[in-house]
């Protein structure tokens, strides 16, 4: 029988079964508890953890790491709005957003039921700046009736609001003549803040035997712009523009309702509208500029109840 030890005058285990015991390795004693030596990974075999920067998300192996913050992604076919500007002073509630563009796009939405049984519903529109992102969102107030009877030359209001829902533009359109063979009873549309109380500024049609012709005036009624259509403001097959005028006649912007194609346009009253006008104006004219686009709408583009035609001048 062998033994289970080497004998001294040999320099092999004569037992092949026999493993030579393994020694641990010291450790060093810490005031933390037990800390490996130098040099040993205190892990095994597994990987060292990956250290988290600060903002960093924690790292998951199981989950794809995240390009992108969850601010700058975004959902497919979620809305997309403009970030609001801070510390604007002297600008009314809510539009601030206006300080910072000078241009926008006005886009109405398609109402199907009106589509498919020629019944006049409240219009819907979403006001976008030049990168696509929604700054307003504006819904007519009228009552049924006032809709199928009056048609385009309907007495509306117009909720403006911003991404909170709160109402920062409110239009007043009263019941109006929209032909030019009755001089004293024009169109106008009045533009105000809700949320002061503040009158911005109004819109008057200016009496003109040929052209739609309007006055884009402050609160105290005094003109600050002039903006002045096409003899024929009928879109077919191209834009139509609106030039927004100095008194001194120096063009400084414009309205224009964008051809939408022949299916939308013969078939629906949803138009897209194009506005600009100078980076550095009056933030309550511009207020009163984007409400011109919805009288100017309603007066040329809007499709009457027993018509399925645009509204012309005259």
């Amino acid at each position: 029988m062998s033994a289970p030890y080497p004998d001294q005058n040999q320099g092999a285990y004569p037992n092949p079964a026999y493993q030579q015991p393994q020694m641990q390795q010291p450790q060093m004693q810490s005031p933390y508890g037990t800390q490996p030596m130098p040099g040993q990974s205190p892990y095994g075999t597994q990987p060292l953890p990956m250290q988290q920067m600060p903002g960093q998300m924690p790292y998951n192996p199981q989950m794809p790491p995240q390009m992108a913050s969850p601010q700058q992604q975004q959902q497919p076919g979620a809305e997309q709005w403009m970030p609001i500007p801070q510390g604007i002073q002297g600008c009314p509630p809510g539009l601030e957003y206006l300080t910072q563009i000078d241009q926008l796009l006005v886009k109405q939405k398609v109402e199907i039921l009106e589509v498919m049984t020629n019944i006049e519903t409240a219009n819907k529109y979403k006001i976008k700046n030049s990168m696509g992102q929604d700054v307003y969102k504006a819904k007519e107030k009228s009552n049924f009736c006032t809709r199928q009877c009056c048609g385009p030359i309907r007495c509306f209001q117009m909720e403006i609001t911003d991404n909170t829902g709160r109402e920062v533009l409110h239009l007043d359109r009263p019941l109006n003549c929209a032909t030019c063979c009755f001089p004293c009873c024009l169109q106008k549309l009045t533009v105000t803040s809700p949320i002061t109380g503040e009158v911005l500024g109004l819109i008057k049609q200016k009496w003109h035997p040929f052209l739609p012709v309007f006055e884009i005036c402050d609160a105290n009624e005094n003109v600050v712009l002039k903006m002045e259509g096409p003899f024929c403001a009928v879109s077919c097959c191209g834009d139509v523009n609106f030039e927004i005028k100095t008194k001194n006649d120096e063009s400084v912007g414009k309205i224009t309702k964008q051809w939408s194609g022949f299916a939308k346009e013969a078939f629906t009253d949803a138009d897209n509208f194009g506005i600009t006008f100078p980076l550095d104006l009056d933030v309550k004219v511009k207020a009163v500029l984007v409400g011109a686009v919805f009288l100017i709408d309603f007066m040329f583009f809007e499709q009457a109840q027993d018509q399925q035609q645009s509204t012309q001048w005259g």
